[in-house]
């Protein structure tokens, strides 16, 4: 097979950090507050921007607190399952490697009792069915390492009596969230944003200020940066960009840029709609190709964002294991050395094949300009694998 001749403008194909935005450059850095303290009043004014924009772009509630927190999703994440769980039984929901660690923290090292754990495999959802409205309710909302999201906020009810703690990181400027069936909502700039790492959001329902403010969890030490109460009361600067410890300004400038750029592209519609556009290309190329294949098989729970594939070659398949995942990254090292596509090959412990990250800071001509570089680097593998 002929190698292309023409590569994708941007190759950053990686699933976080995710790709900078279109045009982006580092002159969108000059007005950052370099070298001020975070707490001074220009610095703080930019943190509660970024809050402020978040609220109107995404259309959270005006009564649902915001703020920005330390180590990223993960942070986020951890300080509200840390503060909040415990007071009644849990559901946790996983499917791939991130709820799975959700999963381990609740029962390894909060050491909860009252838990039950519904998983499926990578490409696979569990029954949403089973959540029960009177239990807490831990789930991601799009599984980047399986390329697997729920469909829809549906099987969350709005009578419900435990919070939702929902891990929004792949997901948030990509769907449209029902903010009203959500009670505990993280996410980091790094993914559909393409901002910088380190930094996470955190959003609280007033029913998730309240449980944070009448619930103490008896003996679970919490450290200052998951502190988000001082004598039983929500610590609000939190929520206004007073941050619990150092941002960094120059992330913050980066994130604001990023933001500006979703209002010029029609906000969280823009977003969403680059999102299923880039999908939308990748999905008519698998259903033209014989030997690729979505990891996820129904189409109701595939992500638009971290698409995972599969080979499904026959020649492929009747490797031994031991030889898939080499083969793979045979073929991913080829697209990066080349300059095609970095950063493409699945996560380490999904099964062996392809993920190729299609948010909005992604364009549509770089995704159709990669497409015939897989079949290229895929043919060629085959052939010198084939020949040894």
């Amino acid at each position: 097979m002929q190698e292309p001749s023409i590569k994708p403008k941007n190759p950053n194909f990686s699933s976080g950090p995710c790709s900078k935005r279109p045009d982006w450059s580092v002159d969108a850095l000059e007005d950052a507050l370099l070298g001020r303290s975070h707490r001074a009043p220009e610095s703080k004014a930019k943190l509660k921007e970024v809050i402020e924009k978040h609220r109107k772009l995404l259309g959270i509630p005006a009564d649902y607190k915001i703020g920005i927190v330390p180590a990223s999703d993960t942070g986020a994440f951890e300080m509200a399952m840390w503060s909040m769980l415990g007071s009644r039984g849990v559901d946790v929901f996983a499917w791939e490697s991130f709820s799975t660690g959700w999963v381990n923290d609740i029962t390894d090292h909060l050491k909860l009792e009252d838990v039950r754990c519904f998983e499926a495999g990578y490409g696979d959802i569990p029954d949403l069915s089973k959540a029960d409205p009177a239990r807490d309710i831990v789930f991601v909302w799009n599984g980047t390492t399986s390329g697997v999201r729920v469909p829809n906020g549906d099987w969350l009810s709005e009578t419900r009596k435990g919070l939702t703690f929902c891990d929004a990181t792949s997901a948030v400027f990509a769907y449209d969230l029902p903010w009203d069936k959500l009670d505990v909502t993280t996410w980091s700039w790094q993914k559909v944003l393409g901002g910088e790492a380190a930094h996470g959001m955190l959003v609280l329902s007033p029913r998730a200020v309240e449980r944070l403010e009448s619930y103490v969890p008896e003996n679970r030490p919490l450290p200052k940066i998951f502190r988000m109460t001082k004598g039983g009361k929500l610590i609000n600067g939190i929520f206004e960009g007073s941050t619990i410890n150092t941002p960094s300004m120059m992330a913050v400038e980066d994130c604001l840029d990023t933001l500006n750029w979703v209002e010029r592209i029609d906000g969280l519609k823009g977003t969403i709609k680059r999102c299923r556009q880039n999908y939308k290309i990748l999905e008519k190329w698998v259903s033209d190709t014989p030997w690729i294949d979505f990891l996820a098989q129904d189409e109701d729970v595939r992500s638009f964002t971290s698409v995972c594939l599969k080979v499904v070659d026959p020649w492929f398949n009747n490797l031994p294991e031991e030889e898939k995942l080499p083969f793979i990254k045979s073929m991913t090292k080829v697209l990066d050395e080349k300059g095609v596509a970095h950063d493409i090959t699945g996560y380490r412990d999904a099964p062996a094949g392809l993920r190729i990250w299609c948010g909005a800071t992604i364009s549509r001509s770089s995704v159709r300009e990669l497409t015939p570089w897989l079949d290229w680097a895929f043919e060629t593998a085959k052939t010198k694998a084939s020949n040894v």
